[in-house]
């Protein structure tokens, strides 16, 4: 076995504190934060402190246009467009419009409303008429936290429509811990451990791995 230096145990305290130190949330993102985990999916959010890491990289990229497969209630969303310049612009693609409903009032209570374009329709369509448009290459930034059994095929569309030098984020790539043990085989924790496998070996890609949450892979596009 590799000989590596163990990360600090995350417990309950520590991460309260992490938090409280490290977490400038905006009191319209706590409330639909706080909205969306008394719903009955709740647990599909991102986690709290992944929110400005999210801004952070579409900052760190210059990014003004930006694409997110799987918006739920729009708390990453949220995120990401109040990192944009004036004049940006997130595609958002999901297919519920009661959850898109709440998304859609928390983003004009922030006064961001007009920096999204949210597609109500399969991610695979909307993906797939983006590239047929002529879109690909040219958005700075993707993040994908959808649907488990189709996250190549987001991944490879994504992977197109960015540009070089643009990321491609992925949510969810340690699920629950499920993608480390053999025993465990549902079409969902398959899906996600083949594509960990296969980022590994894409050469297209500069790969970047944070086992946080639960789980953020970064792709940068060569």
């Amino acid at each position: 076995m590799t000989s590596f230096v163990r990360p600090t145990p995350l417990t309950d305290r520590l991460y309260d504190y992490a938090l409280g130190v490290g977490l400038r949330e905006p009191e319209v993102f706590r409330e639909l934060r706080e909205e969306t985990g008394r719903l009955a999916d709740g647990e599909w959010q991102i986690a709290p402190e992944q929110g400005p890491l999210l801004a952070l990289l579409v900052k760190l990229l210059g990014a003004t246009r930006c694409l997110e497969v799987g918006t739920f209630t729009g708390y990453s969303a949220l995120w990401v467009v109040s990192a944009l310049p004036p004049g940006g612009r997130l595609v958002c693609c999901d297919v519920s419009e009661e959850f898109a409903a709440v998304a859609r009032r928390y983003w004009a209570k922030a006064g961001l409303a007009d920096r999204v374009e949210l597609h109500l329709a399969p991610a695979a369509d909307t993906l797939g008429r983006l590239l047929a448009d002529g879109q690909a290459g040219t958005f700075d930034y993707a993040f994908v936290d959808a649907d488990k059994a189709n996250y190549d095929l987001y991944y490879e569309r994504c992977l197109e429509l960015v540009r070089p030098g643009g990321v491609v984020a992925i949510d969810n790539t340690l699920w629950d811990g499920k993608v480390a043990d053999p025993a465990v085989t549902d079409a969902d924790t398959a899906a996600i451990r083949a594509l960990n496998a296969k980022l590994h070996a894409d050469a297209r890609i500069d790969l970047c791995f944070l086992p946080f949450a639960d789980g953020l892979t970064l792709a940068r596009k060569r």
